[in-house]
């Protein structure tokens, strides 16, 4: 982006104030650096995307109960720092650093190899991906003849992912699938059709942070409703539907991201009963269905299979198989499938078709890498349950039976802060306030297992000098470049 060009948009001084949570350490002399501090891990998240147009100082004085000069002088870190571009008659807005990519996320810094990402919950590819590519290419080379635009998807893929759903114990068929680019594009699709602007759609709090941007994006208003250390609220979750009558729900309901909990054969009756009697659709998020680490993966039957026709279950390659691989798909009924489909047109015209040959091969295969994968994944999830034993013994956290990460409660409410002095530590995690509606969830912090195991030992000992140094005294900041969350 040019730093030049002023803003088209702008985030008010209350919806500021909203993101920023608890911003200030409580007695610290230090006002301005950590209201900088809060302020550019927001623009570095890409909650303040570059180009968003920021408040006048005095308004934001006024929403965060601070004064005018405090607020100028974070703006001039800011502007020192390059994540704040000012120019008189045209207020202020958020920039990329000369040096950085102005396509939302940052180039890599120069030393990479010592940072430690953990704020993408995304494991490296499955096994077998480069053999399913090299299977595929010869009947890509085929497709070649034809269009190549496959609005529903490849009938042979749509086939496959039919049969997984069946033998999980809910009769699909391939008309009731569609092919996408990802779950997040599927969520997209399903917001266009169901919702409209001022629309309220139900969601867990803590949630996938990339869905509470996808409601909004919609001009939809995100309901939350509080997740129990135990899982669920179902009582809270049936008097939402009653009181706020959401037009659409969304829900993790098999290794919730980012809590790992999943929903038990009996929430999901009482759950999908709750929904039936609303009458409200709910997209449910299955991206870590195939990610149960036990030695005897038992879980529950399909969402679907309690709440019928309502039910838009929502998959991907990029957990259980790699990131790389930009295709999901949408479970539903062939009139909701119709109706998706015509939305679609205004949005693309189908999903690659060499990356969905390659998936078609990989569901093909046996399941021996699979099985390998979640291995690897238990063992790294222990290993980083040690590492916080050992490391950060203060901290807590429920041991999932899968998915992909740990959520970790603080001893205080510290985690935004925590976030940004690790960066100075050579890693990269994302706050509990990433998860919220909101804000707040500042006792909160995500862990993902799904590095290596001596690379996750290596990142809990610097999380746990950082945690000392938040503890101690105000740490500098770094600048690693942007924290975009998976």
């Amino acid at each position: 982006m040019n730093p030049e060009i002023p803003p088209s948009g702008r985030v008010t001084a209350r919806r500021l104030a909203e993101h920023l949570g608890l911003w200030r350490r409580g007695g610290s002399r230090h006002g301005a650096a950590d209201l900088a501090a809060g302020i550019r891990m927001l623009v570095l998240d890409g909650r303040l995307p570059p180009g968003t147009g920021l408040p006048p100082e005095r308004e934001l004085a006024e929403a965060l109960g601070v004064s005018r000069t405090l607020v100028a002088s974070a703006w001039e870190r800011l502007r020192t720092s390059g994540l704040v571009v000012s120019r008189r008659g045209a207020g202020s807005w958020t920039a990329v650093p000369r040096g950085r990519s102005s396509g939302g996320l940052a180039d890599e810094p120069a030393d990479a190899h010592q940072l430690i990402d953990l704020a993408r919950a995304v494991p490296e590819a499955i096994p077998g991906v480069a053999a399913a590519a090299e299977a595929a290419l010869p009947r890509f080379t085929a497709e070649l003849g034809g269009h190549g635009l496959y609005e529903q998807g490849l009938p042979e893929l749509r086939a496959r992912i039919a049969q997984r759903f069946t033998e999980r114990g809910l009769p699909t068929e391939p008309d009731e699938i569609l092919v996408t680019n990802g779950a997040h594009h599927g969520l997209a699709m399903a917001l266009r059709v169901l919702v409209g602007p001022g629309d309220r759609v139900l969601l867990e709090q803590p949630t996938y942070p990339n869905a509470i941007e996808a409601v909004r994006a919609a001009h939809a208003l995100p309901v939350p409703v509080a997740m129990t250390e135990d899982g669920w609220d179902l009582d809270g979750l049936e008097a939402t539907l009653r009181q706020a009558a959401p037009r659409l729900a969304y829900l993790v309901v098999d290794f919730q991201n980012p809590t790992g909990h999943q929903l038990d054969e009996a929430g999901r009756a009482r759950l999908g009963t709750a929904l039936r009697r609303a009458r409200t659709p709910v997209v449910i998020d299955e991206t870590h269905v195939d990610l149960d680490l036990r030695d005897s993966p038992a879980s529950p039957p399909p969402f679907a299979a309690f709440a019928g026709d309502l039910v838009l279950a929502t998959g991907s390659a990029a957990k259980s198989h790699w990131g790389g691989l930009r295709i999901g798909w949408i479970r539903a009924s062939r009139e909701l499938v119709n109706r998706l489909l015509v939305a679609r047109r205004g949005l693309d015209l189908g999903s690659p078709v060499f990356e969905q040959l390659v998936l078609a091969e990989l569901l093909a295969a046996p399941p021996a890498a699979l099985v390998e994968r979640r291995a690897r994944l238990a063992a790294q999830r222990d290993a980083l349950a040690d590492a916080l034993a050992r490391e950060c013994p203060d901290w807590s956290f429920h041991l999932p039976d899968g998915g992909l990460s740990l959520w970790c409660r603080l001893p205080a409410p510290v985690s935004t802060r925590v976030a940004a002095v690790a960066q100075n530590f050579g890693v990269r995690v994302a706050p509990g306030s990433f998860f919220a509606v909101h804000g707040g969830l500042e006792h909160w912090l995500r862990l993902p297992f799904t590095r290596p195991s001596d690379v996750l030992a290596e990142a809990v000992r610097r999380l746990a000098s950082a945690a000392a140094s938040v503890a101690e005294c105000g740490a500098p900041m770094a600048d690693n470049g942007p924290v975009p969350v998976t």
